[in-house]
């Protein structure tokens, strides 16, 4: 396996004159395997899942329920039921904010604890959660590197604590956060866990029994996927007694005039048409991420992302946020350059075209904790190559001059 055969394998990489894509955190490029996967759905078993009993109806249903296996057995779920199919991780965080009061008390006087660093998705949820029930929301502070200190767990994480819900990965720092000592800090309190891999899945094993936590949500663009389709794992107990987050068609038993009963999980939870093809393509990319290998994927990406950060200090006016080894940054290199807006770096290596984000990456506290407005994401995947993070060193190293430094 060479980064060179995994090029091969997307259309955009086979081009002529290919951008550099460091853009990867907010979604990954998608290889024709799983194109392909998701078209074929469309060609060949295209009927509603779940709903008729002629022959492409039930192959619809069954491509459906398979992907769902495959999904659960790439995370490591002992259940396929417990596997829900929302549109992204989003979708998955707010279903648990709202329908988690149906299955577990939250009151005035009770925490509910995040991180500074996380991401608007997972922070704005609780922050409603905790207006409607009068809980407090408690912070747990890293350090300026993201490390989570002890310390900063045992006094955050308390006999008051409800729920936690933390990212696995920072999508700032790219800093993986101690998601089993904070799970078991939790649960020895007798708080719900709740993990965001939206940063995770691509970059790293995942096996939700094993960290032992109540949900884990993702998206499955940011993992070769298409767009479109996610998935919340929650623990079977919890969905079971938790109402659904939305009504209507396909997630009934029974209906009458004045009345429902619904149907058992996980369709409980996936009212309406699903997204099936959208489920063959996330059901493909775990297959291909498991072909590729995880080892493959981690040391591709250490290998580009030391190359940069050992670059990118020797360039005047360049800071680079979070850990100062290259592995901890599961390919995130966040940076600023001194007196050059980020906007204006996004749009100086756009004209290279080289593909960054740009922005406070929907993570304003930690923007204001970390005192800046906002920064440069440059972010790596397996299919990235040495020779595209040199191209990116030379155009940041003339960043300066060309707005007249």
């Amino acid at each position: 396996m060479t980064v060179h055969t995994i090029r091969r394998d997307f259309e955009l990489f086979r081009s002529e004159d290919p951008p550099v894509y460091f853009d990867n955190s907010a979604t990954t490029q998608k290889p024709d395997y799983v194109i392909r996967a998701a078209e074929d759905f469309y060609k060949s078993s295209n009927a509603n899942p779940l709903r008729g009993l002629y022959d492409l109806a039930m192959d619809a249903t069954d491509r459906y329920e398979d992907a769902r296996k495959t999904v659960a057995s790439f995370i490591g779920a002992g259940d396929p039921s417990e596997v829900i199919f929302v549109r992204n991780t989003t979708e998955s965080l707010n279903l648990v904010s709202e329908c988690i009061a149906s299955a577990v008390e939250i009151k005035e006087g009770d925490n509910i604890v995040v991180t500074v660093s996380e991401h608007h998705s997972n922070l704005l949820p609780w922050q409603r959660l905790s207006r409607r029930t009068g809980a407090s929301l408690v912070f747990i502070e890293p350090d300026m590197t993201g490390l989570i200190s002890d310390g900063e767990l045992e006094k955050k994480i308390t006999e008051k604590t409800r729920l936690v819900s933390v990212a696995h990965v920072s999508n700032v720092w790219g800093r993986e956060n101690p998601v089993k000592k904070i799970i078991s800090a939790a649960k020895s309190v007798g708080a719900v866990t709740v993990i965001d891999g939206a940063q995770a899945v691509a970059h790293t094993e995942v096996d939700v029994s094993m960290l032992d936590c109540d949900f884990y949500a993702f998206s499955g663009h940011k993992m070769l996927a298409p767009m479109g389709i996610g998935v919340l794992y929650g623990r079977k107990d919890l969905l079971e007694k938790m109402d659904p987050y939305m009504l209507g068609g396909e997630m009934i038993e029974y209906v009458t005039r004045e009345d429902a009963t619904y149907a058992e999980i996980p369709h409980k939870f996936e009212a309406g048409t699903v997204n099936a093809g959208g489920a063959a393509g996330l059901a493909a990319a775990c297959r291909y991420i498991s072909k590729t290998g995880f080892n493959y994927i981690r040391d591709q990406e250490n290998r580009v992302t030391e190359f940069l950060m050992k670059e990118m200090r020797r360039i005047p006016g360049v800071e680079i946020y979070g850990s100062k080894e290259p592995s901890e940054h599961h390919g995130i290199i966040s940076f600023n350059i001194k007196d050059c807006h980020p906007h204006d770096v996004a749009s100086i290596l756009n004209e290279d075209h080289i593909c960054v984000r740009a922005g406070h990456h929907c993570a304003q506290p930690l923007m204001q904790y970390m005192g800046i407005g906002s920064c440069v994401r440059a972010s790596v995947y397996a299919y990235n190559t040495l020779n595209e993070a040199q191209r990116f060193i030379n155009c940041v190293s003339r960043v300066r001059k060309v707005l007249g430094y």
